[in-house]
């Protein structure tokens, strides 16, 4: 071993040879990936981060002296995983060609062989394609990090990564940090919490984003700032969330909405076109994203998150079924009935009615099993059922519950949602934020089930698209009160303002949303610099100044020491290295992820402590009742 570490260093890696490079000897190291001996020769897989490449010992090779023997005679004791390294020359592999590999035409004649690590059997086949469960992969992560998919995926990370800091330093941008143990301040999630030794009984929070250093950033002057950080919260798991994660933090002084926006496209474009060679030009001539109204985008897709690979959307009928008093249907009259009595207010939740037309040409394609499955897919959200209606000749309706609904009703539902013969109608109706979820995720569902889009991934389709002027406020229906929709620190429009101490509900704001294929790949705003509308905005959420100022008092002194107009946005690095890479989940782009429990199968983390770390903390654990 000490000749090829010491003496031989490594001329390749395993995916660089070529046709051209036949006759040249090399040194290669890597992993034994197959081994084949057929009595006579012995062939290997090597494998390495870069490929494969086709090693050959033969006992009968004449040049090198007795070196391809003795190394033949080791290489039959040889195994998968074993760490081995390799001089031999590149010799041509005629006919003999593979073209599933990048080294096809070539093989290595082996001359030396030296055995670094022998290896265990894995417990599972380190292939491109297997189909071992996620919980045996994560428990041996350093396995499944070794194969293709998986380095593909970190390998796109790094190179946006890179990309990232090249280009926001090239824009005058300096990438600073912000403390990772910070104060808690309430959010919008929770936090995990850090106990100090020193400070018995006081904990620090795990930041869940660098929100308020980065506007100190701005206040202290550096004007353009960013951070490729790691944040932390304390949410239940899904397939894309986990409790770490990484984000691209941007902040820049003396800005509106439009400056950041046109910063963040330049950053998507340079990072499509190196990292995947996709010249985002050709869709987006002008260099700029669609942009689209919260309301709008809520009212036609049901989320502030639509993907727009696909023309589907939703047509809102409340507003049809309170004039036709519900049209003789009794749970739709009810609803009509709340309005026209008044009895809608602000402590009742509201209620909605909406449709999903799926034309012709798609509605054929879904049988009445297919219905009776889609109707068990919306209860298991929520949904007590899926109403729906085939549309027949003349706008009449067939196999629909709501066939006793009333002539005119009818006709009118069917011009709003522009129905025709052979259309399929699905409805919701009920509270509003169940309906808005349900068809959002029904609309996504069908279109993965028509082909509309692909079951995962990108399919080669990239729609970009700002979700823009949100409501600065949304009303907690358990709490009975105003919550701040995003952040407290949002602007709100100038023509809002008004509205702070008499309608916050109609508060619009500077926040902003970058929206890829129906994920959420970034969000943002221009932030509140002025103290007075910012205590307007703590006052309208019910926070009394002596509040604010035990919460966010150092932000608020720092606003009054002359804070310029600023504004940011954070983009999700795991998700974005998920869509640009293909991958079905963010664990295929994090190195070493939790589970959806939040576990660490690896190293079987959360762990329990020590008696003694906790009597030091001064900590006493709880056990939770049987």
């Amino acid at each position: 071993m000490a000749r090829f570490i010491d003496e031989l260093k490594r001329t390749h890696h395993c995916a660089e040879l070529r046709a051209a490079d036949v006759g040249e000897e090399i040194i290669l190291f890597g992993w034994v990936a197959s081994y084949r001996d057929f009595g006579g020769c012995v062939f290997i897989d090597l494998r390495d981060r870069e490929g494969i490449t086709q090693i050959v010992f033969d006992p009968d090779t004449r040049d090198h002296g007795d070196l391809p023997r003795a190394a033949h005679e080791l290489a039959r004791a040889l195994r998968t995983e074993w760490v081995i390294g390799v001089r031999g020359r590149v010799a041509s592999r005629g006919t003999n060609v593979n073209p599933r590999l990048a080294t096809g035409e070539i093989e290595i004649r082996g001359i030396e062989l030296a055995v670094f690590n022998k290896a265990d059997t894995p417990p599972f086949l380190i292939e491109d394609e297997i189909d071992t469960g996620e919980e045996k992969r994560l428990e041996y992560r350093y396995l499944d990090l070794r194969r293709t998919p998986l380095q593909r995926s970190l390998r796109v990370r790094h190179r946006i990564h890179q990309e990232t800091r090249r280009y926001f330093d090239e824009l005058g941008f300096l990438e600073l940090e912000t403390p990772v143990m910070v104060k808690y301040t309430p959010g919008g999630a929770r936090n995990f919490l850090v106990p100090s030794r020193m400070n018995a009984g006081k904990f620090f929070a795990l930041a869940e984003s660098p929100q308020l250093f980065k506007q100190l950033y701005m206040v202290a002057g550096f004007d353009r700032y960013f951070q490729i950080v790691k944040c932390f919260r304390d949410e239940d798991l899904r397939l894309d969330r986990q409790p770490e994660f990484t984000q691209i933090d941007v902040e820049m002084s003396f800005v509106n909405q439009d400056d950041v926006f046109r910063v963040m496209e330049g950053l998507v474009f340079r990072v499509w076109r190196e990292v995947l060679g996709v010249d985002l030009r050709e869709k987006y001539p002008t260099g700029r994203f669609p942009q689209l109204p919260f309301e709008e985008s809520m009212g036609k897709y049901g989320n502030d998150k639509p993907d727009l690979r696909f023309d589907l959307h939703h047509t809102d009928l409340t507003d049809v079924i309170i004039e036709h008093e519900g049209g003789g249907i009794p749970f739709l009259a009810d609803i009509a009935q709340r309005f026209r009595s008044g009895e809608l207010r602000r402590d009742l939740p509201a209620q909605i009615v909406k449709a999903l037309r799926i034309p012709h040409a798609h509605a054929q394609k879904v049988s009445r099993t297919e219905v009776d499955k889609l109707e068990d897919y919306v209860k298991g959200m929520g949904a007590r059922g899926l109403a729906r209606a085939k549309v027949d000749k003349g706008g009449a309706w067939t196999q629909s519950p709501l066939a006793k609904m009333s002539e005119a009703m009818r006709q009118a539902i069917n011009d709003r949602t522009g129905a025709a013969e052979g259309d399929l109608l699905f409805f919701q109706f009920g509270k509003q934020s169940t309906v808005q979820t349900v068809m959002a995720n029904l609309r996504v569902h069908l279109a993965k089930r028509l082909g509309l889009i692909p079951q995962s991934g990108h399919g080669g389709q990239f729609n970009f698209l700002w979700v823009v002027n949100p409501p600065l406020f949304e009303y907690d229906e358990d709490r009975k009160t105003w919550a701040a929709a995003h952040h407290a620190f949002t602007r709100p429009h100038d023509a809002c303002v008004a509205l702070l101490d008499t309608d916050p509900g109609k508060v619009l704001c500077h926040r902003y949303d970058l929206v890829l294929n129906g994920f959420e790949i970034g969000g943002g705003s221009i932030r509140l610099h002025d103290p007075e509308v910012q205590a307007r905005v703590f006052r309208a959420l019910g926070i009394a100044d002596d509040d604010a100022r035990q919460k966010f008092g150092f932000l608020l002194d720092a606003l009054r020491y002359g804070a310029p107009p600023h504004g940011g946005i954070a983009i999700g690095m795991d998700r974005l290295a998920m869509l640009l890479s293909g991958a079905e989940s963010l664990r295929d782009v994090i190195p070493f992820p939790k589970t959806q429990k939040g576990t660490d199968l690896m190293t079987d983390a959360p762990s329990r402590a020590a008696p003694e770390q906790l009597e030091e903390l001064r900590i006493r654990v709880v056990e939770p009742s049987p």
